[in-house]
């Protein structure tokens, strides 16, 4: 039985450590702080949400590309978290829901 050693003639790369910094350091706080930034698909719920004539699940679905359960969830959660009171009510079959800042 033989053993192979690797004897390629191709020059390896070198390693990296795991701890070694890969380019300048980015604080989280910089990255909030550029206005510069392209809106979070959250922020264009909470905008639909907010306008006079709210929006629906498909609605808001289309806008941001998620699942029906994802914008229930960011609905029920993130929204709330960001002091928004989330209410809804059938027009014409459809369910709407709308929000206002909560006090």
């Amino acid at each position: 039985m033989t053993i192979s050693s690797n004897t390629s003639t191709t020059p390896r790369s070198a390693r990296r450590m795991a701890r070694e910094a890969q380019g300048a350091p980015v604080s989280p706080q910089a990255d909030l702080a550029s206005t510069d930034r392209a809106p979070r698909k959250l922020d264009c719920v909470e905008a639909l949400l907010l306008a006079a004539e709210g929006a629906s699940i498909a609605e808001l679905v289309a806008a941001t590309g998620w699942q029906q359960h994802s914008v229930r969830g960011a609905m029920a959660g993130a929204l709330k978290k960001r002091w928004l009171a989330i209410t809804s009510d059938k027009v014409d079959g459809v369910r709407r829901y709308r929000a206002r800042k909560a006090s």
